[in-house]
């Protein structure tokens, strides 16, 4: 008897849906029809959406130093600082062709050259304020039983106080190459002098006295994120003071030789957020909690989790049947995207299982991984915004399934490990935003 009932709910919401083959909007291939074959689009089916915060992010060896801070109303005060370790091309002071005047050779001056990469997220128009300060402790990952080899977001390095030196700026990522960064004569002529006189011979030496640097966002004013190379360098600049000869200055570069020793601390402070007391990874922040709302962001592991708790019954609609296709269409909430903070035009689709953990990314059946694809053609009411994902793979394995566990997907943002990009979702209540789902359904 309660089997007749679910299958009797289950026919009802179909029909209000649409009994009917979808014509002119969806084609069946000839292998699925016969006579008794019946399509049908169902767009009702419930899909929970809500928040979740990974433990952490790794952020070493992503090619990218990130540096800056934004406030934003949605998602707090978001600051990323990097450090790094250095070496330099070589342990000698000398020219291109010999030694023999490295005697003579005298310390000029020594900078940061930091390479745009062209990725900024925030407000460029405001000052920038980055500061240069040197590590005093090694770039090395803290372990007990050195197993662990990655940094991550959460990570944090000891660091001199007083500044090595800084820079007040407005970002041209687009538009200029570089930054030029001058450091403390101090600092330069004690390393130069170390080179000369062979006291750093090799990168143990080297890193016994200069462990690395941090570059931090010194400003609370500034309003942008900005990421650079790791082609990105120190470059110390010497002469020859017995030459009679005017020419250009000889230069020592030290470089990220090692892309495991880099990486970026990103933090946000969320109070006064809706988002504030986000729970920790194992929970999850229902979008009901917060006005029909889920949050995406790049850097700290916040991600939006969908789920579909009602799935099974599907398969009470026929003795026989099949999704054939699925799509899910997700909206940003309206006005929460700017110029300055500009919609993604992917989302990466992740699965996970009931404890929140990745588990892989979503690939569909021919082996490609599946992406969430932003419709940027605004129409009268911006209506039709929104990111369309292919699901149809992923809800026929989860209906197939055998046992009672679920997987639910994950969004995340293209730079998520190494960028600060982010978005806030409508669930399917959410009267401006709604989520969407439309499943074909064939009965044999």
């Amino acid at each position: 008897m309660y089997r007749f009932l679910v299958v009797f709910f289950v026919l009802i919401v179909v029909i209000s849906c649409d009994s009917d083959v979808d014509e002119g909007k969806f084609i069946v291939g000839s292998d699925y029809l016969s006579v008794t074959n019946k399509v049908l689009l169902l767009d009702t089916l419930t899909v929970d959406l809500s928040t979740i915060q990974l433990d952490s992010l790794i952020t070493s060896n992503t090619s990218r130093i990130l540096v800056g801070n934004y406030l934003d109303p949605l998602f707090g005060n978001v600051v990323s600082e990097s450090y790094f370790q250095l070496t330099p091309t070589a342990y000698t002071i000398e020219d291109a062709t010999s030694d023999t005047n490295a005697p003579n050779y005298v310390f000029d001056s020594i900078a940061m050259i930091l390479k745009y990469d062209r990725y900024y997220y925030g407000d460029t128009t405001k000052v920038q304020n980055l500061s240069v300060h040197q590590l005093t402790q090694k770039v090395k990952p803290v372990s007990i039983d050195n197993s662990v080899k990655d940094f991550y977001n959460k990570s944090k390095l000891k660091y001199e106080s007083q500044s090595l030196g800084g820079l007040t700026y407005k970002p041209r990522p687009i538009g200029r190459d570089s930054l030029n960064v001058r450091l403390s004569d101090s600092f330069g002529s004690a390393l130069f002098l170390k080179l000369q006189k062979k006291e750093i011979t090799d990168v143990n030496e080297l890193i016994d006295y200069f462990k690395g640097i941090v570059i931090k966002s010194g400003s609370s004013s500034s309003n942008c994120v900005v990421g650079f190379g790791t082609s990105s360098v120190i470059r110390m600049y010497y002469s020859d003071s017995k030459s009679k000869i005017e020419e250009k200055s000889l230069y020592r570069d030290f470089t990220i030789a090692d892309l495991s020793k880099q990486f970026n601390a990103i933090q946000s402070d969320r109070t006064g957020t809706l988002i504030e007391n986000l729970p920790t990874s194992r929970f999850n922040l229902p979008s009901t909690s917060v006005f029909n709302q889920s949050f995406t962001q790049s850097g700290t592991g916040v991600m939006s989790r969908v789920s579909f708790p009602n799935l099974k019954q599907l398969q009470y609609i026929a003795a026989k049947g099949s999704i054939i296709k699925a799509e899910l269409f997700i909206r940003p909430i309206k006005n929460s995207y700017s110029k300055s903070f500009p919609l993604a035009d992917s989302l990466q689709v992740y699965t996970s299982d009931n404890l929140n953990r990745i588990t892989s990314r979503l690939y569909g059946n021919d082996g490609n991984p599946v992406y969430g694809i932003l419709n940027t053609k605004e129409d009268e009411f911006n209506e039709s915004i929104g990111y369309t994902i292919p699901i149809g793979d992923f809800l026929r394995k989860e209906v197939l399934k055998l046992t009672e566990t679920k997987a639910s997907l994950l969004l995340a943002l293209p730079s998520f490990d190494k960028g600060v990009n982010r978005v806030v979702f409508g669930d399917q209540s959410n009267k401006e935003s709604k989520l969407q789902v439309k499943i074909y359904y064939i009965t044999y």
